[in-house]
């Protein structure tokens, strides 16, 4: 009975940080715990497969919704998603439970989350897998300036005016907006000129091939509650996040890493990813990083489970190994 009860999800809420975070739970609650961090526009649900493999190799699997997300608090304020509380969240979620340290996993806009926690408090970190988004330290000039250059068709510039994008998602029932963001197969997320990057987006009509229409279905029921406009208040703050970080402007993540990047994720040359990641300035600003390339798109956790979940726990093994001789 007990071992069954460990292999079901199970779903609890900390208030932290003046708040409430959702997060769902699997595996035994004596288990190392690993720390899964979603992206846009996604939830804790994104994780599933990982969640499951994790538990079944004895991991305590923790995926809470960010904030603005999902069953978690929507904050009115654009200002209540700094780098900073969304960090402070993290935290808050391991003392909430009492662990002094965990392993990170993330993706996306989680990635952003998790290389700042190992860059703002190292001490709650064993090691990090992240996918994705690499660590790209602080720069001499926000990054917005860059994307400024890629015109207003990119959608992150399109994010950046509150009310924008929420006026053209609303033009589509909110599982369609989903499945475009999720069915992308682009190199870059570039509108044309004068054209809004939903409407450039294509939905197939068809379920996509690693994501049922009922698992979409899950996904929309959240974001019909929530909107959309706390996801996108993440895209809002960049340039304030880069205000707000000046004392750890060149400082290097020591911490044990593994990434993983897709072949044909999204934004490989706009953000310069693989360029980054292949040149071996990657590998400077993170000394004890591990690289694997995979075959996948941007959502590669869920269209490619399989191969992303042989991939963390081979890292996760490592640990173990230390474990069993210490």
């Amino acid at each position: 009975m007990e071992a069954q009860t460990a292999c079901e999800v199970r779903h609890w809420t900390a208030d932290v940080n003046g708040i409430s975070i959702h997060v769902a739970e699997q595996g035994p609650v004596d288990g190392p715990a690993v720390l899964l961090i979603h992206g846009f526009p996604e939830l804790w649900f994104s994780w599933r497969h990982q969640m499951a493999a994790l538990a079944a190799r004895g991991f305590r699997a923790l995926a809470p919704d960010l904030r603005g997300y999902g069953d978690s608090s929507v904050p009115a304020d654009t200002a209540a998603y700094s780098i900073l509380h969304l960090v402070g969240d993290m935290v808050a979620v391991l003392d909430h439970l009492q662990l002094p340290k965990v392993f990170v996993v993330a993706h996306d806009w989680g990635a952003q989350v998790a290389w700042h926690l190992c860059l703002f408090r190292p001490d709650r970190v064993r090691a990090a897998i992240v996918l994705g988004i690499p660590y790209m330290p602080r720069g001499p000039r926000p990054i917005t300036d860059s994307f400024a250059k890629l015109g207003d068709g990119f959608y992150i510039n399109q994010f950046q005016e509150p009310g924008r994008a929420e006026r053209a998602f609303g033009r589509y029932d909110v599982a369609t907006v989903l499945k475009k963001f999720y069915a992308v197969e682009i190199d870059e997320l570039i509108a044309p000129p004068g054209v809004e990057i939903i409407d450039f987006l294509q939905a197939p009509s068809s379920p996509l091939p690693w994501m049922t229409d009922e698992e979409l279905g899950q996904y929309a029921e959240k974001f019909q509650k929530t909107g959309f406009t706390g996801a996108l208040n993440y895209y809002r703050m960049w340039e304030t996040n880069w205000r707000l970080t000046p004392p750890w402007t060149g400082v290097k993540i020591a911490l044990p890493s593994k990434f993983i990047l897709s072949k044909n994720d999204v934004g490989l040359q706009s953000f310069g990813t693989e360029k980054y990641v292949k040149s071996g300035d990657f590998n400077s600003n993170v000394p004890n990083l591990e690289i694997s390339i995979i075959e996948g798109h941007h959502f590669v956790q869920q269209e490619n489970a399989e191969t992303v979940n042989s991939e963390i726990l081979s890292f996760l093994d490592k640990f173990a190994s230390e474990d069993a001789s210490a």
